[in-house]
């Protein structure tokens, strides 16, 4: 057994702090932990995680930086562990396609260009593109009180490399960085995943910036997501990529990393086609021309000179991310000048194109048509959105064009609707359900109903009294459920369907109650006085056999999706309204409730 194994950590620590470095070159290991498109399941990337201090007395990566700050060897720490992730993100068969995040110290700053200079020439050695490398600016200090924090953000963007804010939410400084500075990802810090399908206050607050982040043309990231529902409840609420040991656990070693977590679609939801605003949104799409930031600014002019009525262009990293737009009108000012275009091309003014890229908003082609307008609205001299598809440039929508998608959205919905009753039909309901299922903030009741005996009333008084009675029903659910809140659908024929949030059980039982009664004693009223007497009438069931029926009336099956429920899976709902809605029919008084997962 080597010296090195009996020592106990102390002992490391009092007496090689001067070799740290030296230390852990020996020891110290790069562990990548995946970070995958939360709709696909497809790897984006990994963040590069240290490891293997506690062989050399240190209890985590951040006691061993901040020995190796006090003792001065953090540059030479830092570069080490980077050069070590840079050469085995090199290794890997897809890093071409994907994104190596790394952590950047903000006491490193003041030696942030030397740093930066050395990352650089690695890159090259490696043949890695800057825009596959994304810095992680942790809040654990104030990384904008640094003087020279401006300056090398600056020079980050000219060589092409990514941002992003990490631990969002529990550090110094971060809505100064989202304000002033050009980040592509926000990482929510744990704290805030943790539990969130369970907490209303960390739904609240990660929805609100996911929404913040897209207006920004941010990409969300959730980081520290543990369970399936944390996972359900972050995709719902619209994060982009997610990372956590629900995922994958970080590993140092490359045969065990997976190209693809395709399980991830799946979870949560069964596969479905295109959404009616996807459909509508694809046939919208304009694909402009792009341009590369790192091309040339005479590339730039020749786009526009090749298309003068276009006013802007999406701009995309080497890895087809879209950064934002460039507009005209920023270069007109040169163009126009004497010699303003020799200025942007002079070496020493130093004008690349990342210097003239506009911000917009970014968001996913599964998106709603509302969503997109919402960030259109909120992005104040926005050209357009800009979609992507698994995090690459799409396309973008201008006002115009989405002001066609919200038109051809409602007239579709219009088409949807029962021409007797006016309702919203059968899309509005599955619509309406899928919202409400997403949203757990409180509960939620699924009624359906169905009338008992129709058939026999509509042979023996014509279809137009049959449409009378639907009417009534129809009239009578508006009288009853007019909020904001509340949703009225006609399934077809004589099946209604009513969805309601924040009632209680006692209230909606009242109420339904109430709409039974009035309906019997209104139907009722249209039997002749004979049969109304007799309560039945006689007519022929669905296999002709002639026999007496009892007088019409509804049933109605209620299902409660409780508060902190959360559901993606429309299908699984109606297999349960269905289940239901039979016992109701069965039932002597004609009104049943279950709760999801409790049905027979």
């Amino acid at each position: 057994m080597s010296s090195a194994a009996i020592l106990e950590p102390g002992v490391f620590r009092r007496y090689a702090s001067d070799q740290l470095v030296t230390l852990a070159k020996l020891v110290l290991e790069n562990a990548f932990q995946p970070i995958v498109e939360v709709g696909t399941g497809s790897v984006f990337g990994y963040e590069s995680l240290l490891r293997g201090q506690e062989r050399i007395g240190f209890s985590s990566p951040l006691e061993l930086l901040d020995e190796a700050q006090e003792t001065g060897q953090l540059l030479a720490l830092e570069q080490m562990m980077s050069n070590r992730a840079l050469a085995k993100f090199a290794s890997l068969p897809e890093f071409h396609s994907q994104t190596l995040f790394l952590n950047l110290d903000v006491r490193l700053i003041r030696n942030g260009q030397y740093f930066l200079e050395k990352v650089v020439q690695h890159l090259r050695t490696a043949g890695i593109a800057p825009s596959s490398v994304c810095f992680e600016f942790s809040e654990r200090f104030d990384n904008t009180s640094v003087p020279e924090f401006g300056d090398l953000v600056t020079r980050m963007r000219k060589e092409g490399f990514k941002l992003a804010i990490d631990d969002f939410g529990v550090g110094h400084g971060e809505m100064k960085l989202l304000c002033d500075y050009p980040v592509d990802y926000l990482k929510i810090d744990r704290h805030f995943i943790a539990g969130v399908d369970k907490s209303p206050r960390k739904r609240h607050l990660v929805k609100n910036i996911v929404n913040i982040a897209h207006v920004l043309g941010i990409r969300v990231i959730a980081e520290g997501i543990e369970t399936e529902a944390e996972f359900i409840a972050c995709r719902d609420y619209g994060v982009d990529l997610v990372q956590g040991w629900f995922i994958a656990r970080p590993t140092t070693f490359v045969s065990e990393l997976q190209p693809s977590f395709p399980h991830l679609a799946d979870i949560g939801r069964r596969r479905s086609s295109q959404s009616l605003d996807e459909i509508l949104i694809r046939k919208q799409i304009e694909h402009l021309p792009t341009v590369y930031e790192n091309q040339s600014i005479d590339s730039v002019f020749e786009l526009f000179r090749r298309n003068p009525r276009q006013a802007f262009f999406p701009v995309l990293n080497a890895n087809g991310e879209p950064r934002g737009v460039i507009n005209e009108y920023h270069l007109k000012e040169y163009i126009y000048q004497p010699f303003g275009r020799d200025l942007l091309k002079n070496k020493m003014y130093e004008r690349s194109i990342s210097h003239f890229v506009d911000r917009a908003p970014i968001i996913g082609l599964d998106a709603e048509a509302e969503e997109l307008m919402s960030l259109f609205a909120n992005m104040e001299n926005s050209a357009c959105v800009i979609l992507t598809e698994n995090m690459r440039y799409a396309g973008v929508v201008s006002a115009a064009s989405l002001i066609k998608v919200i038109n051809e959205k409602q007239l579709k919905v219009a088409q949807d609707q029962n021409p007797l009753t006016g309702l919203p039909g059968n899309r509005a309901i599955r619509d309406f359900m899928k919202d409400t299922g997403r949203d757990d903030d409180e509960a939620r009741f699924y009624c359906y109903c169905d009338f008992d005996n129709f058939k026999p009333f509509n042979d023996h008084y014509g279809f137009q009294m049959g449409d009378h009675a639907i009417s009534l029903f129809a009239a009578l659910m508006k009288r009853y459920f007019f909020s904001d809140g509340d949703f009225l659908g006609h399934v077809g024929g004589d099946d209604f369907f009513i969805g309601v949030r924040g009632w209680t059980h006692d209230d909606l039982n009242e109420i339904l109650e109430r709409l039974l009664s009035d309906f019997h004693d209104d139907v009722t009223e249209l039997y002749s006085p004979e049969e109304r007497a007799a309560g039945k009438i006689r007519g022929h069931d669905r296999s002709g056999a002639e026999r007496d029926f009892p007088l019409l009336r509804c049933s109605i099956g209620v299902l409660e999706l409780p508060q902190g429920l959360l559901l993606d899976d429309v299908g699984r709902i109606g297999s349960e309204i269905a289940s239901v809605k039979a016992s109701a029919k069965d039932s002597e008084g004609g009104l049943v409730f279950a709760t999801f997962g409790e049905t027979k």
